[in-house]
């Protein structure tokens, strides 16, 4: 190819690179949402919009906390850095949120309208569209936040890291007894998470069969409380058990002195794995699927040959 015609090449392309990202118009709960650019200042009011922040290398300036904490999960803490904190999961503070100047925020599923009209007049405000519960939609909102940050093409990338990696993770669990199930402890007692959240969708995706028998209602994320006395409903061969705080702590040290407890199958084989609750039963996005695949990859070390 001629010299000129390199050279014309190589400076289209440079201009390429130089032009901001074109406006684009996501489809949300309410209605069609545009916006400009790259975001700077990013609000995320959902762990998910946080973690896939984080993961494509944005720094958000605000976040909500974590449930059960006062700040946002440890698996994102440094790389979150000093966040500011501008709300809980279900409880925003709208005059922190505009303090913080956002150019963007993103909010989760279950945002109201009208917290949705009052956020909007702040910033452009993106509200995934998700209808009830289903593995996978992880991914779904994984891209959804990504596109609104201009970076939908590293997004399918990083998911497509965590599908390799989990294929490689099920091919050591082949022909084990691989029955999983989570379980976050509370004060009232053991919370059987869902089948289909989070995180039963990444050990699923890992070669665990997690399936909750119909402990938990299809339209929720987890079961009500177990007493001791029906402990043995949640007998599998691998219980990966979570605790948010001090209180689920100190109930779990109680119950595991019980024989209701010990009578259990999957303590009598040492199978019990302890998590982290912050991201086992409240966490999504890609940071916290390497996470949970960490945990995963250390069990097998530990326990599987």
């Amino acid at each position: 190819m001629p010299t000129r015609q390199i050279g014309l090449l190589s400076a289209l392309l440079l201009l390429a690179l130089a032009l901001p990202i074109q406006a684009r118009t996501l489809e949300t709960a309410f209605g069609p949402v545009s916006i400009e650019g790259t975001p700077n200042r990013i609000v995320a009011l959902h762990e998910g919009a946080l973690d896939t922040a984080l993961a494509l290398e944005f720094k958000p300036v605000a976040a909500v906390s974590t449930r059960g904490a006062d700040s946002v999960a440890s698996y994102v803490s440094e790389r979150a850095g000093g966040i500011a904190i501008v709300g809980k999961p279900r409880e925003i503070n709208l005059e922190a949120i505009a303090s913080q100047r956002p150019d963007i925020i993103l909010a989760g599923p279950l945002l109201s309208k009208t917290e949705y009209q009052r956020l909007s007049k702040i910033a452009p405000t993106f509200v995934p569209i998700q209808e009830g519960l289903e593995r996978g939609q992880w991914k779904q909102l994984t891209r959804f936040y990504a596109r609104a940050l201009g970076a939908e093409n590293k997004a399918d990338a990083l998911i497509a890291q965590i599908q390799s990696r989990a294929e490689q993770l099920a091919e050591q669990v082949h022909g084990q007894t691989n029955e999983a199930l989570v379980v976050r402890w509370m004060p009232q007692g053991a919370v059987v998470m869902s089948d289909q959240v989070f995180s039963s969708d990444i050990l699923a995706s890992a070669g665990f069969t997690v399936d909750d028998k119909g402990l938990v209602s299809k339209t929720r994320p987890h079961s009500d409380p177990l007493s001791l006395e029906n402990l043995g409903l949640v007998d599998r061969d691998w219980l990966f058990l979570a605790t948010l705080n001090d209180d689920g702590d100190q109930a779990l040290a109680q119950a595991k002195q019980s024989a209701a407890f010990n009578r259990l199958d999957v303590v009598s084989n040492n199978h019990v794995i302890a998590v982290d609750g912050q991201l086992w039963s409240s966490a999504a996005g890609p940071l916290a699927a390497h996470a949970i695949l960490d945990d995963i990859e250390q069990t097998l070390m530990d326990y599987i040959d």
